[in-house]
Parts: structure tokens; C-alpha cells; sequence
């Protein structure tokens, strides 16, 4: 099997603080919530950055660029461990010239089916789903 290889560096600052270089670029992960977020809260950044990206990109392909594009990620969590999500809950804010419903679900839908990388890498029965509000 043949790929790109991404890779990144972890370091630990101390306590349950670390500091991440991912392509020249550093990020602090905090696993207590308190100084950075922690490593589920960055899953839900990655999820809603990913698909943010992605309805960017299609909706620009559209010739109807967002002028505002805005995520809201809510992560459902277990209760016993591991503590994982069971279902991850995006909702789309959006404004631009020509977006209406029908674009904006088309292009939600096919970031969320076909081109968002980190959904894809998610485990297949953790349940996503999305609301929309235009304007």
C-alpha cells in the first residue's frame, strides 16, 4: 500500500501539557482541559476544520464562495472507558451570495460522505449528523 506519510512530534511540557510540531507549526494539547484543549476537543477541531475546508472548497467550485462559514462540533462521549464518541453532531452556518439550502446540504453532504479525511478515519458507528442555518 502506497500513501503520503504525515508525521508529527509530541513533546511533554510537564503535568499532562504538550507541546505538538506538525509542519514547522506547534500546537499545545492539554489533557486536563485547562491551559490548551485536550486531545478529544482537538478531534472535534480537526472534525469541524476538515469539513469546514472541504464546504469551502465545493462551494467555491460552485461559484458561490461563503463569505461567512462557521462550525459548531458536539461530540457525544461514553461513559465508560474508553471514553470515546458514539456520535459527533455539526452545525453549518453559513452566508455567501447564491447559497441556499439546496447547494449548501449538497456540498455538507459531500464533504461528510466522500472527501472529509478525518470523518473517514473516525470508527464507522460513531453516528454524524448536522443542522444548517443560512444567512
Amino acid at each position: 500500500m502506497t500513501g503520503e506519510t504525515k508525521r508529527v512530534t509530541l513533546h511533554w511540557t510537564g503535568d499532562l501539557v504538550f507541546r505538538g510540531e506538525a509542519g514547522g507549526h506547534e500546537t499545545v494539547i492539554d489533557g486536563d482541559n485547562t491551559t490548551a484543549p485536550g486531545p478529544m476537543l482537538q478531534l472535534l477541531l480537526a472534525v469541524a476544520s476538515c469539513t469546514a475546508s472541504d464546504v469551502a472548497l465545493i462551494l467555491g467550485k460552485m461559484r458561490r464562495p461563503p463569505r461567512e462559514l462557521r462550525v459548531e462540533a458536539a461530540g457525544t462521549r461514553r461513559e465508560e472507558e474508553p471514553r470515546r464518541y458514539t456520535g459527533i453532531h455539526l452545525e453549518y452556518h453559513l452566508a455567501g451570495e447564491g447559497i441556499d439550502e439546496a447547494r449548501a446540504r449538497r456540498a455538507i453532504d459531500l464533504s461528510l460522505e466522500k472527501y472529509c479525511s478525518v470523518i473517514s478515519s473516525l470508527a464507522p458507528d460513531i453516528r454524524i449528523t448536522y443542522a444548517l442555518a443560512l444567512g
